[in-house]
Protein backbone atom coordinates (compact mmCIF):
# COMPACT_ATOMS: atom_id res chain seq x y z
CA UNK A 1 0.00 0.00 0.00
CA UNK A 2 1.19 3.25 -0.96
CA UNK A 3 1.57 6.30 1.59
CA UNK A 4 0.35 9.67 0.71
CA UNK A 5 4.27 11.10 1.36
CA UNK A 6 5.23 8.72 -1.86
CA UNK A 7 2.06 10.04 -3.93
CA UNK A 8 3.25 13.38 -2.96
CA UNK A 9 7.24 12.58 -3.72
CA UNK A 10 5.76 11.30 -7.34
CA UNK A 11 3.92 14.65 -8.06
CA UNK A 12 6.36 16.86 -6.89
CA UNK A 13 9.65 14.94 -7.84
CA UNK A 14 9.12 12.64 -10.50
CA UNK A 15 12.51 10.70 -10.47
CA UNK A 16 12.44 9.52 -13.99
CA UNK A 17 10.31 8.93 -17.50
CA UNK A 18 8.23 6.73 -17.04
CA UNK A 19 8.60 5.52 -20.90
CA UNK A 20 12.41 5.75 -21.30
CA UNK A 21 14.33 6.51 -18.13
CA UNK A 22 15.32 9.72 -18.67
CA UNK A 23 15.81 11.50 -15.14
CA UNK A 24 13.60 14.37 -13.65
CA UNK A 25 10.98 14.11 -16.04
CA UNK A 26 7.81 12.27 -15.73
CA UNK A 27 7.30 11.57 -19.35
CA UNK A 28 10.07 13.37 -22.07
CA UNK A 29 8.69 14.96 -25.24
CA UNK A 30 9.84 11.50 -27.42
CA UNK A 31 7.96 9.29 -25.21
CA UNK A 32 5.00 11.85 -25.58
CA UNK A 33 5.19 11.71 -28.91
CA UNK A 34 4.75 8.11 -28.95
CA UNK A 35 1.87 8.09 -26.41
CA UNK A 36 0.11 11.03 -28.35
CA UNK A 37 1.77 12.02 -31.67
CA UNK A 38 -0.18 10.32 -33.78
CA UNK A 39 -3.86 10.32 -34.58
CA UNK A 40 -6.28 7.94 -32.37
CA UNK A 41 -8.18 5.36 -34.29
CA UNK A 42 -10.39 1.98 -34.37
CA UNK A 43 -8.68 -1.19 -33.47
CA UNK A 44 -9.53 -4.83 -33.84
CA UNK A 45 -8.74 -7.78 -31.88
CA UNK A 46 -8.26 -11.01 -33.92
CA UNK A 47 -10.21 -12.59 -33.64
CA UNK A 48 -13.25 -10.29 -32.51
CA UNK A 49 -15.26 -10.88 -29.81
CA UNK A 50 -19.09 -11.04 -30.99
CA UNK A 51 -20.68 -7.70 -28.75
CA UNK A 52 -17.45 -5.89 -29.00
CA UNK A 53 -18.15 -2.29 -29.49
CA UNK A 54 -15.83 0.09 -31.81
CA UNK A 55 -12.60 0.74 -30.15
CA UNK A 56 -10.47 3.68 -30.49
CA UNK A 57 -7.03 3.63 -29.50
CA UNK A 58 -3.92 6.39 -29.19
CA UNK A 59 -1.19 4.08 -29.57
CA UNK A 60 0.68 0.87 -30.17
CA UNK A 61 1.01 -1.14 -26.74
CA UNK A 62 4.42 -1.08 -27.51
CA UNK A 63 7.74 0.09 -26.38
CA UNK A 64 7.49 3.32 -24.52
CA UNK A 65 3.96 3.25 -24.17
CA UNK A 66 4.00 -0.01 -22.81
CA UNK A 67 6.61 1.19 -20.09
CA UNK A 68 4.10 4.24 -19.12
CA UNK A 69 1.49 2.12 -18.63
CA UNK A 70 3.10 -0.37 -16.46
CA UNK A 71 4.98 2.05 -14.64
CA UNK A 72 1.36 4.05 -13.77
CA UNK A 73 -0.15 0.49 -13.03
CA UNK A 74 2.16 -1.58 -11.39
CA UNK A 75 4.78 0.80 -9.69
CA UNK A 76 2.16 3.73 -8.99
CA UNK A 77 3.88 6.65 -10.59
CA UNK A 78 0.52 8.44 -10.46
CA UNK A 79 2.25 11.42 -12.13
CA UNK A 80 2.19 9.42 -15.68
CA UNK A 81 -2.14 9.76 -15.36
CA UNK A 82 -2.32 13.52 -16.93
CA UNK A 83 -0.51 12.09 -19.82
CA UNK A 84 -1.96 9.00 -19.99
CA UNK A 85 -5.35 10.59 -19.76
CA UNK A 86 -4.88 13.09 -22.44
CA UNK A 87 -4.19 10.34 -25.15
CA UNK A 88 -7.56 8.71 -23.27
CA UNK A 89 -9.65 11.73 -24.14
CA UNK A 90 -7.85 12.17 -28.04
CA UNK A 91 -9.49 8.36 -28.00
CA UNK A 92 -12.45 9.51 -26.57
CA UNK A 93 -12.86 12.11 -29.18
CA UNK A 94 -11.94 9.89 -32.45
CA UNK A 95 -14.73 8.01 -31.07
CA UNK A 96 -17.86 10.54 -30.38
CA UNK A 97 -16.59 11.52 -33.94
CA UNK A 98 -16.93 8.75 -35.95
CA UNK A 99 -20.22 8.26 -34.26
CA UNK A 100 -21.77 11.47 -34.58
CA UNK A 101 -20.70 10.98 -38.52
CA UNK A 102 -22.08 7.76 -38.42
CA UNK A 103 -25.09 8.86 -37.04
CA UNK A 104 -25.25 12.25 -39.55
CA UNK A 105 -24.85 10.00 -42.71
CA UNK A 106 -27.96 7.77 -41.78
CA UNK A 107 -30.27 10.35 -40.66
CA UNK A 108 -29.64 12.66 -43.79
CA UNK A 109 -28.75 9.90 -46.44
CA UNK A 110 -31.76 7.76 -46.25
CA UNK A 111 -35.68 8.88 -46.12
CA UNK A 112 -38.75 6.15 -45.00
CA UNK A 113 -38.58 3.97 -42.65
CA UNK A 114 -34.94 3.22 -41.27
CA UNK A 115 -33.91 0.16 -38.66
CA UNK A 116 -30.40 -0.15 -36.78
CA UNK A 117 -28.40 -1.77 -34.05
CA UNK A 118 -28.37 0.51 -31.06
CA UNK A 119 -29.84 3.10 -32.68
CA UNK A 120 -26.53 3.97 -35.01
CA UNK A 121 -27.31 2.92 -38.49
CA UNK A 122 -25.04 0.88 -40.50
CA UNK A 123 -22.99 1.57 -44.15
CA UNK A 124 -26.57 0.79 -46.27
CA UNK A 125 -29.43 1.42 -43.63
CA UNK A 126 -30.12 -1.80 -43.27
CA UNK A 127 -32.08 -3.32 -40.01
CA UNK A 128 -31.30 -6.04 -37.46
CA UNK A 129 -32.63 -8.71 -39.59
CA UNK A 130 -30.72 -7.55 -42.72
CA UNK A 131 -33.98 -5.41 -44.85
CA UNK A 132 -32.86 -2.58 -46.96
CA UNK A 133 -34.73 0.78 -45.57
CA UNK A 134 -35.86 2.61 -49.03
CA UNK A 135 -38.23 5.69 -49.56
CA UNK A 136 -41.59 4.60 -49.52
CA UNK A 137 -40.81 1.05 -48.55
CA UNK A 138 -41.13 -1.91 -45.80
CA UNK A 139 -39.20 -2.38 -43.16
CA UNK A 140 -39.48 -3.83 -39.44
CA UNK A 141 -43.31 -4.78 -40.21
CA UNK A 142 -44.18 -0.87 -41.74
CA UNK A 143 -46.32 -1.59 -45.17
CA UNK A 144 -45.43 0.30 -48.50
CA UNK A 145 -47.19 3.48 -48.33
CA UNK A 146 -47.11 3.73 -44.37
CA UNK A 147 -46.14 6.75 -42.43
CA UNK A 148 -42.67 8.03 -42.97
CA UNK A 149 -40.67 8.47 -39.69
CA UNK A 150 -37.44 10.23 -38.80
CA UNK A 151 -34.78 7.76 -36.30
CA UNK A 152 -32.82 10.12 -34.41
CA UNK A 153 -29.56 8.25 -32.71
CA UNK A 154 -29.25 8.66 -28.98
CA UNK A 155 -26.03 7.99 -26.49
CA UNK A 156 -28.63 8.23 -23.51
CA UNK A 157 -31.98 9.30 -23.31
CA UNK A 158 -31.91 12.91 -22.57
CA UNK A 159 -30.60 14.31 -26.13
CA UNK A 160 -29.36 13.32 -29.55
CA UNK A 161 -25.78 12.97 -30.43
CA UNK A 162 -24.55 16.30 -30.84
CA UNK A 163 -26.57 18.16 -28.80
CA UNK A 164 -24.20 20.33 -26.68
CA UNK A 165 -25.96 19.81 -23.06
CA UNK A 166 -25.49 15.93 -23.11
CA UNK A 167 -22.62 15.13 -21.09
CA UNK A 168 -20.07 12.41 -22.31
CA UNK A 169 -19.84 9.71 -19.62
CA UNK A 170 -16.95 7.95 -19.39
CA UNK A 171 -17.51 4.68 -17.78
CA UNK A 172 -14.33 2.54 -16.81
CA UNK A 173 -13.54 -1.35 -16.69
CA UNK A 174 -13.33 -2.37 -13.28
CA UNK A 175 -10.28 -3.99 -11.83
CA UNK A 176 -10.39 -6.92 -9.09
CA UNK A 177 -10.68 -5.60 -5.57
CA UNK A 178 -7.68 -7.90 -4.82
CA UNK A 179 -5.35 -5.96 -7.65
CA UNK A 180 -6.98 -2.46 -6.68
CA UNK A 181 -5.88 -3.62 -3.16
CA UNK A 182 -2.18 -4.46 -4.18
CA UNK A 183 -1.54 -1.74 -6.55
CA UNK A 184 -2.67 0.85 -3.25
CA UNK A 185 -4.47 2.57 -6.24
CA UNK A 186 -7.65 2.02 -9.23
CA UNK A 187 -5.60 2.68 -12.50
CA UNK A 188 -8.09 3.05 -14.64
CA UNK A 189 -10.34 5.28 -13.14
CA UNK A 190 -7.77 7.43 -12.11
CA UNK A 191 -6.68 7.92 -16.10
CA UNK A 192 -10.68 7.85 -16.55
CA UNK A 193 -10.59 11.26 -14.49
CA UNK A 194 -7.77 12.51 -16.24
CA UNK A 195 -9.08 11.89 -19.26
CA UNK A 196 -12.73 13.81 -18.22
CA UNK A 197 -10.32 16.43 -17.04
CA UNK A 198 -8.88 17.18 -20.03
CA UNK A 199 -12.30 16.87 -21.99
CA UNK A 200 -13.69 19.96 -19.86
CA UNK A 201 -10.50 21.76 -20.45
CA UNK A 202 -11.23 21.43 -24.32
CA UNK A 203 -14.78 22.39 -24.17
CA UNK A 204 -16.45 19.10 -24.02
CA UNK A 205 -18.48 18.07 -20.68
CA UNK A 206 -17.77 14.58 -19.61
CA UNK A 207 -17.47 13.11 -16.34
CA UNK A 208 -16.27 9.72 -15.22
CA UNK A 209 -19.31 7.24 -14.13
CA UNK A 210 -17.89 4.30 -12.04
CA UNK A 211 -20.73 2.59 -12.42
CA UNK A 212 -19.50 -0.96 -13.27
CA UNK A 213 -18.44 -3.53 -10.52
CA UNK A 214 -17.29 -7.32 -10.21
CA UNK A 215 -20.44 -9.39 -9.36
CA UNK A 216 -18.61 -12.60 -9.21
CA UNK A 217 -14.86 -13.90 -8.71
CA UNK A 218 -13.15 -14.24 -11.70
CA UNK A 219 -9.62 -15.66 -12.63
CA UNK A 220 -6.22 -13.80 -13.37
CA UNK A 221 -6.72 -12.75 -17.01
CA UNK A 222 -2.66 -13.32 -17.92
CA UNK A 223 -1.95 -16.84 -19.67
CA UNK A 224 -5.48 -16.97 -20.90
CA UNK A 225 -6.33 -17.03 -24.34
CA UNK A 226 -9.22 -15.25 -25.85
CA UNK A 227 -11.50 -17.66 -26.09
CA UNK A 228 -10.38 -18.51 -22.14
CA UNK A 229 -11.09 -14.89 -21.32
CA UNK A 230 -14.09 -14.54 -22.59
CA UNK A 231 -15.46 -17.52 -20.57
CA UNK A 232 -13.32 -16.01 -17.47
CA UNK A 233 -15.29 -12.89 -17.58
CA UNK A 234 -18.92 -13.83 -19.00
CA UNK A 235 -21.67 -12.56 -16.72
CA UNK A 236 -19.06 -11.03 -14.32
CA UNK A 237 -20.28 -7.13 -14.47
CA UNK A 238 -22.88 -5.43 -13.60
CA UNK A 239 -24.48 -1.96 -13.26
CA UNK A 240 -24.74 -0.75 -9.45
CA UNK A 241 -28.03 0.08 -8.45
CA UNK A 242 -29.04 3.41 -9.53
CA UNK A 243 -26.35 3.44 -12.64
CA UNK A 244 -28.70 2.74 -15.62
CA UNK A 245 -30.49 5.97 -14.86
CA UNK A 246 -26.94 7.58 -14.75
CA UNK A 247 -26.19 6.09 -17.84
CA UNK A 248 -29.49 7.10 -19.58
CA UNK A 249 -28.37 10.84 -20.00
CA UNK A 250 -25.05 11.08 -21.32
CA UNK A 251 -23.53 9.86 -24.25
CA UNK A 252 -21.53 6.72 -22.79
CA UNK A 253 -17.80 5.74 -23.45
CA UNK A 254 -16.37 2.47 -22.18
CA UNK A 255 -12.90 3.10 -20.76
CA UNK A 256 -9.77 1.31 -20.27
CA UNK A 257 -5.92 1.33 -20.39
CA UNK A 258 -5.61 -1.29 -22.74
CA UNK A 259 -6.93 -3.09 -24.78
CA UNK A 260 -5.72 -7.17 -25.73
CA UNK A 261 -8.54 -9.55 -26.32
CA UNK A 262 -11.12 -7.00 -26.73
CA UNK A 263 -13.07 -9.90 -23.42
CA UNK A 264 -12.85 -6.89 -20.48
CA UNK A 265 -14.78 -4.15 -23.18
CA UNK A 266 -17.41 -6.88 -24.69
CA UNK A 267 -18.00 -7.76 -21.00
CA UNK A 268 -18.55 -4.03 -19.89
CA UNK A 269 -20.69 -3.60 -23.03
CA UNK A 270 -23.31 -6.53 -22.35
CA UNK A 271 -23.60 -5.00 -18.52
CA UNK A 272 -24.23 -1.18 -20.03
CA UNK A 273 -26.64 -2.48 -22.45
CA UNK A 274 -28.36 -4.73 -19.99
CA UNK A 275 -29.05 -2.59 -17.23
CA UNK A 276 -30.50 0.31 -19.32
CA UNK A 277 -33.06 -1.86 -21.36
CA UNK A 278 -34.34 -3.16 -17.94
CA UNK A 279 -34.74 0.45 -16.50
CA UNK A 280 -36.28 2.19 -19.68
CA UNK A 281 -33.85 2.20 -22.32
CA UNK A 282 -36.56 1.61 -25.21
CA UNK A 283 -36.70 5.21 -25.11
CA UNK A 284 -33.11 5.66 -26.08
CA UNK A 285 -33.54 5.62 -29.48
CA UNK A 286 -37.36 6.83 -30.44
CA UNK A 287 -39.50 7.21 -33.86
CA UNK A 288 -40.87 10.60 -34.72
CA UNK A 289 -43.19 11.36 -37.48
CA UNK A 290 -42.46 13.89 -39.46
CA UNK A 291 -44.36 16.83 -40.99
CA UNK A 292 -44.27 15.22 -44.12
CA UNK A 293 -44.98 11.90 -42.85
CA UNK A 294 -48.39 13.11 -40.84
CA UNK A 295 -49.35 14.83 -44.08
CA UNK A 296 -48.76 11.63 -45.99
CA UNK A 297 -50.67 9.28 -43.25
CA UNK A 298 -54.12 10.22 -44.45
CA UNK A 299 -54.87 7.77 -46.54
CA UNK A 300 -55.38 4.54 -46.34
CA UNK A 301 -57.81 2.59 -43.64
CA UNK A 302 -58.07 2.37 -40.11
CA UNK A 303 -56.72 -1.37 -40.05
CA UNK A 304 -54.03 -0.06 -42.74
CA UNK A 305 -53.43 2.82 -39.69
CA UNK A 306 -53.34 0.54 -36.86
CA UNK A 307 -50.56 -1.74 -38.50
CA UNK A 308 -48.43 1.14 -39.18
CA UNK A 309 -48.64 2.35 -35.40
CA UNK A 310 -47.63 -1.09 -34.89
CA UNK A 311 -44.92 -1.91 -37.08
CA UNK A 312 -43.74 1.85 -36.01
CA UNK A 313 -43.65 0.87 -32.48
CA UNK A 314 -41.71 -2.35 -33.24
CA UNK A 315 -39.17 -0.86 -34.74
CA UNK A 316 -38.59 1.89 -31.57
CA UNK A 317 -38.16 -1.28 -29.48
CA UNK A 318 -35.85 -3.05 -32.45
CA UNK A 319 -33.50 0.16 -32.09
CA UNK A 320 -33.16 -0.30 -28.64
CA UNK A 321 -31.85 -4.04 -27.90
CA UNK A 322 -28.80 -2.05 -26.69
CA UNK A 323 -27.37 1.73 -26.45
CA UNK A 324 -25.45 3.27 -29.04
CA UNK A 325 -21.80 2.28 -27.25
CA UNK A 326 -18.49 2.90 -28.19
CA UNK A 327 -14.90 2.62 -26.52
CA UNK A 328 -11.65 3.95 -25.95
CA UNK A 329 -8.48 3.01 -24.95
CA UNK A 330 -5.01 4.24 -24.05
CA UNK A 331 -2.90 1.34 -25.59
CA UNK A 332 -4.45 -1.64 -28.19
CA UNK A 333 -1.96 -4.39 -29.78
CA UNK A 334 -0.20 -3.19 -32.77
CA UNK A 335 -1.88 -5.95 -35.31
CA UNK A 336 -4.78 -4.66 -33.95
CA UNK A 337 -4.23 -1.94 -35.88
CA UNK A 338 -4.30 -3.02 -39.10
CA UNK A 339 -7.75 -2.89 -40.04
CA UNK A 340 -7.07 1.06 -41.27
CA UNK A 341 -4.55 0.08 -43.45
CA UNK A 342 -6.80 -1.86 -45.64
Amino acid sequence: MRGWWQDLTDLVLPAECGGCGTPRTVLCQECRAALSGDAPCRVRPVPEPPGLPAVYAAAPYADEVRAALLAHKERGALALAGPLGAALAGAVRAGLQETRVGADRALTGHAGVLTGRCGVLPEGGCGPAGKQAEPGGSAQGVPAGGRRVQVVSFWGGGAPIGHGDVSVLLVPVPSARWAVRARGHDPVRRIALAAAGELRRSGTSAQVAAVLRQRRAVADQSGLDSRQRLRNLADALEVAAGGARLLLGGRVVLVDDLMTTGASLTEAARAVREAVDRNGGTTAVYARATREGREEQTAGSREERAKRRHGAAGMARANAVGQPICAAVVAAPPDSFEINRN
